[in-house]
């Protein structure tokens, strides 16, 4: 490493470390005192990641704004990004890219281990950020970046793209009218995992490409040698895809799509942080992730709704047929069960719903609608920065969501159940369990300590 390299590492760890500070002391981060941009400007954005959904994100953003910097650690995964916008510097490295360029916002969509770090360091510059689902790795990780949102003032969200949809705005202002009376249950299911889990770590060593940077790929992970997908083994890769299945990289089923689809239940019914979680899956180690699993949750009563006991499954799992009489459960959905009536929907964002009985709802008007419409996900992110406006997937609401789902995986690793202190992120009930809501950070990609 040239000194030139330890002094931007060392640079960037301490605004990530100032991001942490700020957030825990009340001391107004950069972010707070930064200008707003004129409706006619165009932001300078940088991409962190750019193959994949962070392709798809970067193109949104490039219809009114300008992309100025690029950053993937894959080169092969970054050439359509790069041949897009070949004037735009090009990074391996995130923490070289924002020590080097002058932004105005950041978009993050790497692996699920390596968010939390560019997400706090641009917050501490400043930045404002759209971090791809789920928010975060660990719990813990999901408050920081809370916290550290509330203080920097910039604009933020998660990249769940159900929650600017029509369809899903109408589904929730019905809940929250009381169209199916007081809810109690809630059931959602997915036909995750599509990548291999419940498998233990290869035995193979294999060189590492040229053109990808696996030190960097690692980032925050513990070091492993560098393996690739071999039919005879049963190991399909870490990279680009496999890694959801792997405890160090992903968050499994759970964190690739209950962002999606429990957002509507989560936001429609206002939860926050469940007092209890337990789980029941099929094969479990310390790799990787269960190929099934069911997880109960007990969301405490707010305000003047009950509780409320939320169910996931995953694995081909579901809901037992009776829950919903008549009806076949598509792959994945929600289904949540009120007083008056049941919403269910067959879709993973819940644009698409139905209120059962039918006969009963069958001549029913949606109310009048009194939540804000949306432009799309990105462009409500976008738009949030030139008007100062968070959109509705702001971290606000992104991080609480996150740190609940998250601790469904807790769960799943513990073993037994486990009773939950939001306020205190502490597991009260099992002392070994508490060592999963965080973690530790490999040498030069440490968080801060808080």
């Amino acid at each position: 490493m040239t000194r030139a390299d330890s002094s931007r590492r060392e640079f960037l760890l301490a605004t990530a470390a100032g991001a942490g500070a700020a957030a825990l002391t009340g001391c107004n981060a950069p972010g707070a005192a930064r200008r707003r941009p004129s409706p006619n400007e165009r932001l300078r954005i940088g991409v962190i990641g750019c193959g994949g959904k962070g392709l798809s994100d970067m193109r949104a953003c490039a219809k009114k704004h300008g992309i100025v910097a690029l950053c993937d650690v894959d080169h092969g995964k970054a050439a359509n990004a790069r041949k897009d916008h070949a004037e735009a510097p090009f990074y391996e490295d995130w923490r070289e890219m924002l020590d080097r360029e002058k932004l105005d916002a950041v978009t993050v969509s790497t692996p699920d281990h390596s968010h939390a770090g560019p997400a706090l360091a641009a917050m501490a510059l400043g930045y404002h950020v759209f971090v791809q689902k789920p928010l975060t790795h660990t719990v813990a990780e999901a408050r920081l970046l809370r916290d550290a949102a509330r203080k920097s003032g910039v604009i933020t969200s998660m990249g769940n793209q159900g929650t600017c949809l029509e369809g899903f705005r109408t589904a929730a202002e019905c809940v929250r009218s009381g169209v199916i009376g007081e809810i109690k249950e809630v059931h959602v299911w997915t036909n995750r995992p599509v990548w291999p889990q419940g498998i233990g770590r290869p035995k193979h060593i294999d060189p590492i490409p040229k053109t990808f940077r696996w030190d960097l790929w690692l980032g925050a992970a513990p070091w492993r040698p560098y393996a690739k997908g071999r039919k005879d083994s049963g190991f399909s890769g870490y990279a680009p895809f496999h890694w959801r299945g792997w405890w160090d990289y992903g968050t499994g089923a759970l964190g690739d799509m209950a962002c999606h689809v429990a957002n509507l239940p989560f936001f429609a019914l206002e939860l926050d942080a469940p007092t209890w979680i337990e789980a029941d899956t099929t094969d479990r180690n310390d790799e990787t992730f269960p190929n099934a699993s069911t997880i109960r949750y007990g969301f405490p009563a707010r305000g003047s709704r009950g509780p409320v006991e939320f169910t996931w499954y995953d694995g081909g799992r579901k809901p037992a047929p009776e829950k919903l009489p008549g009806v076949k459960f598509h792959i994945g959905g929600f289904l949540l069960i009120g007083t008056k009536g049941s919403l269910y929907s067959p879709t993973d964002y819940g644009e698409r719903f139905e209120l059962h009985p039918k006969e009963k709802f069958a001549d029913f008007t949606p109310p009048t609608p009194f939540l804000p419409r949306s432009p799309g996900i990105h462009d409500e992110w976008l738009d949030g920065i030139v008007n100062g406006v968070q959109p509705m997937a702001n971290f606000e609401y992104a991080a609480p969501f996150t740190e609940a789902m998250l601790l469904g995986n807790v769960a799943m690793r513990a073993g037994s159940r486990i009773e939950w202190d939001a306020a205190n992120l502490r597991v009260t009930n099992n002392t070994d369990a508490q060592r999963w809501i965080e973690k530790e950070y490999r040498r030069g990609f440490e968080l801060p300590t808080v």
